[in-house]
């Protein structure tokens, strides 16, 4: 058994004083890891069934319209926390490369410390590049999607519009640093509460029509968006999906709750690029 309550990191950033901490959980009877923003709630690893189905469904989208391209899949994911949205992407062998969009560097620096369980694999396979940046700023950026290159694995590869700083690439441009107009197979989204609770206002643009046109903006043809949201399953915001999107729907994802004698319940949104 653990201490109680071990706090691993704190730190003060603009957007407040973030913090990761392990405590022992007798309902659950494991170590739970913790990521908190002030006194807010980020991530914690009791609760990450959705964070798994959100990047599981967006490759099992794939798989279901036909054999992995040439090469394998390239897939965005916005926001890192934990991991467990990333580790599920890397399972799938089919995966050539993956790119994760963190804002906050210092959740970067404790999965590069091993701080945080998933750590350990996210840093060391080849495939993972762990970039530093707004999420949104980049999937607004028109000069992110629309080149189609695809370019060539990203690790050790120098290219104009990239910085290299601590071992990583940061972007100038598009989701991929290293390869600005990348488009991609698969992007999967969690950071937000949901699309109506948002971490800041600045990324409401992100839920609206043109937002998620941009976004689109970034994927191959038949190439698959999911988000994963904290509340049940909102019309208008499959509305403006299916302004953009074909195969729109929301999958309601089960779990048990220690705390209390029933499941709760998650939402992952779906949607893929119209094919050309």
């Amino acid at each position: 058994m653990s201490l109680r309550i071990q706090e691993l990191g704190w730190r003060a950033t603009p957007m407040g004083e973030i913090s990761l901490r392990r405590r022992w959980d007798p309902a659950a009877r494991t170590d739970v890891y913790e990521i908190k923003l002030d006194d807010e709630f980020l991530m914690s690893s009791l609760f990450v069934a959705a964070e798994v189905e959100v990047a599981r469904i967006a490759l099992a989208e794939l798989r279901a319209a036909g054999p992995p391209p040439e090469g394998g899949y390239d897939v965005a994911v916005g926001g890192l926390g934990l991991g467990h949205t990333a580790l599920t992407v890397l399972e799938d062998d089919g995966v050539r490369s993956l790119v994760v969009v963190e804002a906050l560097q210092e959740v970067i620096d404790w999965h590069e410390e091993k701080l945080i369980p998933a750590g350990e694999t996210l840093t060391a396979d080849a495939r993972c590049h762990l970039s530093q940046g707004d999420f949104f700023a980049r999937a607004a950026d028109p000069a992110g999607g629309l080149a189609g290159a695809e370019g060539p694995p990203l690790r050790g590869v120098d290219r104009p519009g990239a910085e290299r700083s601590h071992g990583q690439w940061r972007a100038t441009g598009g989701l991929r640093p290293d390869s600005p107009g990348t488009r991609f197979h698969a992007v999967v989204v969690d950071i937000d509460h949901s699309p109506r609770h948002l971490l800041n206002p600045a990324h409401a643009p992100f839920y609206e029509v043109e937002g998620t046109r941009r976004l689109a903006e970034h994927l191959w043809p038949g190439g698959v968006f999911t988000l994963w949201s904290n509340d049940p399953p909102d019309e208008d915001y499959l509305d403006v999906l299916r302004g953009v999107f074909t195969g729109v729907r929301a999958e309601v994802v089960s779990f048990p709750n220690p705390y209390q004698d029933r499941s709760a319940t998650n939402t992952v949104y779906v949607g893929s690029r119209p094919r050309d």
